[in-house]
């Protein structure tokens, strides 16, 4: 077997721990052995044990996500709705919220979370390159930590949620987008401003062009300084 099928073996399996024990090293040895794989293979494909594997079922939620987006037609749809749009499959497609409260909780440790904020970096990133993102300067990064911000907290209000079919959460994740639209029109009026104009426009604008989106895979930060604007 493969590293990814022996990796959907286990995740198929700590459906029935995981809920009840969370993402730990008894759920992830109990998955093993229920998914009759050798621990010791186990362990090959996820060295640090249930962190790996819980990363994996983040990854894949994400490529669920993913192959929902390229069968769906958004074209008749504005931006900041297919923006929505990506962020409710990928929330949908994670079946089981108790897998995912049990997540945020193991990436909340701070020994964690750096796990984990990367894992919802890379949600982000996927969102924006599978709706055709080609920002390559500093909005390449802007636009990944406002849409962190809103999936973040869109995630923890789900969590909570008790509304039929998550209506609540929908509402809730088209107000955080609203948000940010307001915040893309305040940064316009703030380059015409007088004030801070000549600031954003000068001195500033010539820094953060130097700013660039990293090359390939965006798997690693912070990118990279250009000396060329």
């Amino acid at each position: 077997m493969s590293d990814s099928e022996i990796k959907a073996k286990l995740l198929d399996a700590a459906t029935m721990h995981v809920p009840f024990d969370g993402w730990s090293e008894g759920a992830f040895q109990a998955s093993a052995r229920d998914a009759g794989i050798d621990i010791a293979v186990a362990r090959a494909v996820c060295p640090r044990g249930a962190v790996d594997l819980a990363l994996a079922f983040h990854a894949a939620g994400d490529a669920a996500m993913l192959e929902r987006l390229a069968a769906t037609d958004l074209s008749d749809m504005r931006f900041r709705d297919r923006v929505a749009a990506a962020v409710r499959f990928r929330l949908e497609a994670a079946q089981d919220k108790e897998m995912v409260r049990r997540g945020t909780a193991l990436f909340a440790l701070p020994h964690h979370s750096a796990d984990g904020a990367r894992a919802i970096w890379q949600t982000c990133d996927h969102i924006w390159t599978a709706l055709g993102d080609t920002s390559e300067d500093v909005n390449w990064y802007t636009k990944r930590a406002m849409l962190s911000a809103v999936y973040g907290s869109t995630v923890l209000y789900w969590l909570g949620d008790q509304s039929m079919d998550d209506e609540a959460t929908w509402a809730f994740l088209d107000r955080r987008i609203d948000n940010v639209m307001q915040i893309e029109t305040v940064k316009a009026k703030a380059r015409e401003s007088k004030i801070l104009g000549p600031l954003i426009n000068g001195p500033l604008g010539q820094m953060m062009s130097h700013i660039r989106a990293p090359k390939g895979a965006a798997t690693d930060l912070p990118g990279r300084w250009s000396g060329q604007s």
